[in-house]
């Protein structure tokens, strides 16, 4: 089978299998719940999300949140997302710290007080990723992360909880134009310092473990939903404040996503990469 490479220069993928195309949402799925719905989510972010919800939510409840969440968009999230559910949103006995991807900062640039794009450079690390080409940005989205989510929870050689790094990126690419944006969507998560050196591999084998090289990415911050107009909108943005737009791959971008998706200020990044 061809799985291709998912690294940041926006290679191929791999084929999806029919067996588990049942019982994944993704964190974009949460994106229509109401601010009322949210109240014990405090602001929206996924560090806080899990801590408010710790004390008071059990396995089902959390697992019935994401079930009401996905009925509203024909996704049904089956009763063995309970505890992968349970581990991601919530302080896990200590263990879920979320711990944000390492770089260092190389330039910024402002117009008048506002951030337009940061320069970047992410070094090389190791990148647990899967690439799926459903029918829409939002399902490839979806059954992705869900499989990613397990292999972090516990479908993993040492079979133990992975820990959590952010931000959750996603590869997308796009034709030359930049007007149309492709099936193919890679769902990429970084693996914690602590497994950098000895990868857990996953039990998922169209999950693959990559050598994403060091990359220097411009970026621009941006908040709200993302879907595939958004998307296509912030990269003619963010090509439109490039000094020198050429200088990064034209066809291929990566979205960042830092905060629970359903607040309605939620935080994101769109990535431009920079050629080798």
């Amino acid at each position: 089978m061809d799985r291709g490479g998912c690294q940041m220069n926006g290679g191929g993928g791999s084929e999806r299998s029919g067996p588990d195309r049942h019982g994944m949402i993704t964190l974009e799925d949460l994106e229509s719940f109401s601010e009322d719905q949210l109240s014990d989510s405090g602001n929206g972010s996924l560090e806080e999300e899990g801590e408010n919800m710790e004390d008071d939510e059990d396995q089902d409840r959390l697992l019935h949140y994401w079930q009401d969440v996905a009925r509203g968009h024909q996704v049904e999230v089956a009763q063995d997302m309970a505890e992968p559910i349970q581990l991601l949103t919530s302080n896990n006995q200590g263990r879920s710290q979320r711990q944000h991807i390492p770089f260092t900062l190389l330039g910024r640039k402002e117009k008048c007080g506002e951030l337009l794009y940061e320069k970047r450079q992410y070094e090389k690390g190791h990148w647990a990723c899967i690439t799926m080409h459903e029918d829409t940005y939002e399902q490839s989205i979806c059954y992705g992360f869900m499989r990613i989510m397990r292999y972090i929870c516990q479908q993993n050689s040492i079979g133990d909880y992975l820990g959590m790094t952010l931000p959750i990126v996603t590869v997308v690419r796009t034709d030359e134009t930049r007007t149309q944006m492709s099936h193919d969507v890679t769902v990429a998560y970084f693996l914690p310092d602590y497994h950098q050196a000895q990868p857990p591999q996953p039990t998922d084998n169209e999950i693959v473990i990559e050598i994403w090289p060091a990359t220097t990415v411009y970026t621009r911050p941006f908040t709200g939903p993302t879907n595939e107009v958004t998307i296509l909108d912030q990269i003619t943005t963010m090509a439109e404040l490039l000094d020198s737009p050429g200088v990064c791959i034209n066809n291929s971008f990566i979205v960042a996503g830092y905060t629970n998706p359903a607040h309605s200020h939620r935080q994101n990044e769109i990535w431009f990469l920079e050629r080798p």
